[in-house]
């Protein structure tokens, strides 16, 4: 299952190449804007503050859209602008929940974490730790937040957020498989100024992953007594397999022969 992710991933984003740097194009700009706002002040002026907060929010809601389009592209359809503007309207909530999700991570990494890393004594080290794990958690289970929102359109925000951790904790060690996949398409994004991958690739990825565990989960539902440690992934992904076809990076290049 593993394999057949990365293979999937890859060429859903080949298929999608152009739009997919379009929409990293409007995050690099974004990005640029942060590092302006950085430098307005040296001290950090509360308009610093505030420019960056406004940023972040934007940036989430118009990932409503982008997950929109990557949940298309995921599925073999290419109405990629169309579903960009219905996404931020329809997902505006869950934009604004992940907006505050990440604020909490920002102030737990740059100002809680520190503050108690700063101090000596058992009491800090034993918060430290746990609010360290907290953060780690946190960046295994809410990548699954977003193609959550596409996959069950009707859960509020914070059922969303729930589940994520439903998925973590059943499928742990894809997620961790994951986490490491995320983390070295994150590192290609910063060798790429952010073009390829970037956060468009990346949210097409996490809607890749969920669609292909989500067939894991419907077996399960038609076949109550199946053994849950020992799926069928050869079955459950065939028409999956037909549907991306024997791919390779070799016609991918030279389509002509």
């Amino acid at each position: 299952m593993k394999g057949f992710f990365i293979k999937k991933a890859f060429f859903d984003g080949w298929d999608n190449l152009i739009a997919m740097v379009v929409f990293n194009l409007a995050y690099v700009a974004l990005f640029l804007l942060s590092l302006f706002a950085l430098t307005l002040s040296a001290d950090m002026s509360l308009f610093s503050y505030v420019l960056l907060l406004v940023i972040l929010l934007v940036g989430n809601v118009l990932m409503g859209g982008v997950s929109s389009a990557t949940y298309e592209w995921s599925n073999y359809h290419s109405s990629t602008f169309s579903a960009f503007k219905e996404g931020i309207g329809r997902n505006i909530k869950h934009s604004l929940f992940y907006f505050l999700l990440q604020l909490f991570q920002l102030l737990l990494v740059f100002f809680v974490l520190p503050f108690y890393f700063g101090n000596s004594g058992s009491f800090f080290m034993i918060i430290s730790v746990i609010l360290f794990w907290v953060e780690i958690i946190l960046l295994l289970a809410l990548p699954f937040y977003f193609p959550l929102m596409q996959r069950l359109p009707g859960d509020r925000p914070l059922k969303t957020f729930k589940k994520c951790f439903i998925i973590l904790l059943d499928n742990f060690g894809f997620s961790v498989f994951f986490g490491i996949y995320n983390l070295i398409c994150t590192l290609l994004t910063v060798f790429t100024f952010g073009l390829i991958p970037g956060i468009a690739g990346l949210q097409l990825a996490k809607q890749d992953a969920i669609k292909l565990l989500m067939f894991k989960y419907d077996y399960l539902e038609e076949n109550a007594d199946a053994d849950r440690r020992h799926i069928p992934w050869d079955d459950l992904l065939y028409e999956e397999r037909e549907k991306l076809g024997p791919r390779t990076i070799k016609n991918m290049i030279f389509p002509w022969k």
